[in-house]
């Protein structure tokens, strides 16, 4: 019988060279998990056995949002709904210095939180927002930052698919989960919010002022309500349904679905190319996310077996470090391979390790999670490998350098890692909502 140490290591070693070697990580997941299986289960009856439990963790009820809230961010994406959001949004706020960086905040906040995509949601917001922000003379830090900042606050403020990925894995409350974004993320808003203020107090000549249509106020009322409040009003009934108890995670899941599908009718933007594209997208990616907890589930059972998550349980909590002091190391760990791997690969190797290890040291699940959220999303726009920088690299204009791109993220990491600090010593602001 193998050490729990030798266990882990041919465990993570094996998903390791298989990804090395550019097997999904889906698959790598399930071929490891197999092998595991029949190693540390007794052979074929083990791999059955596995298996089994694998398929049985796929109809759990609480999955149910993940292509309802996915199907909701592909309507608003190919329908045009978010277009039309983000040049209201652009309108409403007339000569306001630095306009259009908040414009990316605020509709881009509104648009990745749909979409669960963060990578996604960069690619879009880099391809559409910088070449009109350099066009009107804004400096690279006003246009890129608050780009790399709005996936802080899409992984955290619901409805979010990865949050919803998250409490599925770490089997605790998807509701409690979704609630405990709302009040950090808004948090996180003002913080974004204040950093442009700022960058414009400093250096006015960052974001140069321009000649814009003059609008009414009757106008401006008519345009908020036709334009804006209709989408985020979707968004705000979702929750407030959660927070009252009406309605489970899933059917304010189904709801928003349903609720984004009328507004595209409404406003006569929903053909039957937008839908079958609406539906094919979240259709692939729920069909990867069901994957991801499959091997997920599987994985988890193999360290359990195997001894190595008590192993490393045991290992860990031996030093009588502090509790705070693991949560930093943990913390770490999570920025160190989000430089290098992608997030729901990230939860597929530390879920099954760090959730057993948070319960020992006494940390409340949920607050842990948002913390792993936040970490995970800090990790996406940190300097010098972070995925995220290299997808602005992609979709940027010609010329702009990646000293410009790591620059431009490091307001909105710290507005982030503030914002951690804050959890950490309040965590009340993140376990009030679901509290209630």
């Amino acid at each position: 019988m193998m050490e729990w140490f030798e266990a882990l290591a041919v465990l993570l070693g094996v998903i390791l060279v298989l990804m090395a070697i550019g097997m999904p990580v889906a698959l790598a997941f399930l071929a490891a998990n197999i092998l595991g299986a029949w190693v540390f289960m007794g052979g074929e009856r083990g791999v059955s056995q596995l298996l089994n439990n694998g398929f049985g963790s796929l109809t759990k009820y609480a999955l149910m949002p993940i292509p309802l809230f996915l199907l909701m961010g592909e309507i608003f994406f190919y329908t045009g709904l978010g277009g039309r959001m983000f040049n209201a949004i652009d309108k409403l706020l007339g000569k306001l210095p630095g306009r259009l960086s908040y414009v990316t905040v605020l509709g881009g906040t509104a648009f990745s939180t749909l979409s669960g995509s963060s990578m996604g949601s960069t690619a879009l917001l880099g391809s559409l927002m910088v070449p009109e922000m350099s066009r009107r003379g804004y400096k690279s830090y006003m246009s890129i930052g608050p780009i790399l900042g709005t996936g802080g606050l899409a992984i955290i403020i619901p409805p979010s698919a990865l949050a919803v990925l998250l409490a599925t894995l770490a089997q605790i409350d998807v509701a409690a989960l979704l609630l405990a974004g709302v009040i950090p993320g808004l948090i996180l808003a003002g913080f974004y919010l204040a950093t442009i203020w700022l960058q414009t107090k400093i250096d006015p000549n960052a974001a140069p002022a321009y000649e814009v249509q003059s609008m009414s106020l009757a106008e401006k009322i008519v345009l908020l309500f036709r334009e804006v409040l209709p989408m985020v009003g979707i968004m705000v009934v979702i929750i407030i349904l959660m927070i009252e108890g009406f309605v489970t995670p899933s059917e304010a899941a189904a709801f928003g679905a349903l609720g984004v599908l009328l507004l595209a009718a409404i406003f006569k933007c929903l053909t039957l190319d937008a839908l079958r594209k609406s539906i094919t997208g979240a259709l692939r990616v729920t069909l990867m996310a069901y994957l991801i907890v499959f091997g997920s589930a599987t994985f988890s059972q193999l360290l359990a077996f195997s001894g190595a998550s008590r192993g490393l349980v045991k290992w860990a909590t031996s030093f009588d470090l502090a509790p705070l002091a693991m949560l930093i190391i943990m913390f770490a760990v999570l920025l160190l391979l989000g430089m290098f791997m992608e997030q729901i690969s990230i939860m597929l190797l530390t879920v099954p390790i760090f959730f057993p290890l948070a319960q020992s040291l006494g940390f409340d699940l949920v607050w842990f999670a948002l913390i792993m959220l936040l970490s995970l999303e800090i990790s996406f726009t940190t300097p010098p490998f972070g995925l995220l920088l290299f997808v602005m690299k992609g979709v940027a204009p010609t010329g702009t350098t990646m000293r410009e791109i790591y620059t431009s993220a490091f307001p909105f990491i710290g507005c982030s890692l503030v914002l951690v600090a804050l959890l950490i010593a309040f965590p009340n602001l993140a376990l009030w909502l679901p509290s209630q």
